[in-house]
């Protein structure tokens, strides 16, 4: 994938852990997060998530997302910059110039109408879990948003919750960190971390799961 071209060969990866798995496991994948209840969609291509997530926000809703490899390769933040019928909070809070006003704004932003991002594991049993240094993006999940939409690449989906916390110490973390010193010149760090076993809210939160190898 082109965003993750300049940094993801000095990462050292258990790839083992980064592999599109058989349909029987996606099934079984789709049937346990449905049960926690999480909505589900599941999609074919990247264009098709794209198509899938901006069919999911309203007209006129707030929109905030987290960084995420995997929503730059959908072409969502793309989109989010261009033509839409959206409040684009991430516009607006990077061009506040005051540091202390931006970073009220960033707090602010989690309860958006429509919070989206990514996650770093999704246990075959039902269970998603993501991790970030600052808690910028993952804040907004458990409750702070109206609503949530996860896309993921099939690629993280692994057994069970043990495997989903080696998955992001050993696949997401050295990736992260990399891109994380390419881009802002400091490491990253496994500082906050967040299991979304289930969601109470019905509809709230949605899964876009990709038949694809996306993100991290």
């Amino acid at each position: 994938m082109s965003q993750k071209a300049d940094y993801a060969d000095d990462a050292d990866i258990d790839e083992s852990l980064d592999q599109v798995p058989d349909e029987k496991t996606i099934e079984e994948t789709v049937a346990n997060l449905e049960a926690n209840g999480f909505e589900v969609e599941v999609v074919d291509s990247a264009e098709a998530a794209l198509d899938t997530v901006t069919d999911l926000i309203p007209a006129g809703a707030s929109v905030m997302n987290g960084h995420s490899t995997t929503l730059e390769e959908i072409g969502f933040t793309d989109f989010l910059e261009g033509d839409h019928d959206w409040e684009n909070l991430a516009a607006e809070i990077w061009s506040i110039d005051d540091d202390e006003e931006r970073a009220v704004a960033r707090r602010e932003s989690q309860t958006a109408d429509y919070f989206l991002g990514s996650v770093n594991a999704i246990a075959e049993t039902g269970e998603l879990v993501a991790a970030d240094r600052s808690g910028s993006r993952i804040g907004a999940y458990p409750f702070a948003a109206g609503n949530v939409v996860i896309v993921s690449g099939v690629n993280k989906i692994v057994s069970d919750l043990d495997a989903a916390f080696d998955r992001l110490e050993s696949v997401a973390y050295p990736l992260e960190n990399e891109r994380a010193k390419e881009a802002y010149g400091v490491e990253s760090a496994i500082a906050k971390q967040l299991v979304f076993r289930q969601e109470l809210e019905e509809g709230r939160t949605t899964v876009v799961l990709v038949r694809d190898q996306l993100g991290y």
